[in-house]
């Protein structure tokens, strides 16, 4: 009987990585990083075509990046927004980000997120929500994403954290269709 799992980035991510210290001067700048890096992950077949980043808001600086490894490591919950959470709450050794430093972290992500990472992101402690790619967008490649209610973005604001949809949209909904019309699994 297994008593633990654990979810690792690839390989190629190291260098990646390397490349996006940053700090990110734009909002732009940080999706082109993220829509990159599900682009990356595409092409070295690692996963699927979605990625994301938790930045720290005031600096720029990236904390943490994710992408999506529900294949290879056979876990539904490995998407993108998921591993990009659980690494930058290991890093900062927080279970609720922001919630002993006080800083403020923005989740960058290269599609709006499922069922399951919406609700994941409020008790991340992330501050903002950025996302290039609709839900339709992933819908209309294939994926399932989830039951999700129509308002879930005011539901966000509610809880005090912004939403801000479309930056960079038709760039990430590029990779998703790529990804489909390779013909990547679709889950």
């Amino acid at each position: 009987m297994e008593t633990g799992f654990s979810v690792v980035l690839p390989p190629w991510m190291q260098g990646f990585l390397r490349s996006g210290k940053g700090p990110f001067s734009s909002p732009e700048e940080k999706m082109r990083w993220v829509i990159d890096l599900s682009r990356l992950n595409v092409e070295y077949k690692t996963g699927g075509p979605f990625a994301a980043a938790v930045f720290e808001q005031n600096s720029g600086r990236l904390v943490a990046a994710g992408v999506n490894l529900v294949l290879v490591s056979g876990l539904s919950i490995a998407h993108a927004e998921i591993t990009a959470i659980s690494l930058a709450q290991k890093i900062l050794s927080e279970h609720r980000l922001s919630s002993r430093s006080g800083g403020q972290y923005e989740l960058y992500s290269s599609c709006q997120p499922c069922a399951m990472c919406l609700g994941a992101i409020p008790w991340s402690g992330i501050s903002v929500l950025v996302c290039a790619a609709r839900e339709e967008d992933a819908r209309r490649a294939g994926f399932d994403e989830g039951d999700k209610p129509s308002d879930w973005c005011a539901g966000l604001e509610k809880r005090g954290i912004r939403v801000h949809l479309d930056l960079l949209r038709q760039e990430a909904a590029a990779v998703i269709q790529q990804y489909a019309a390779e013909g990547g699994i679709l889950y």
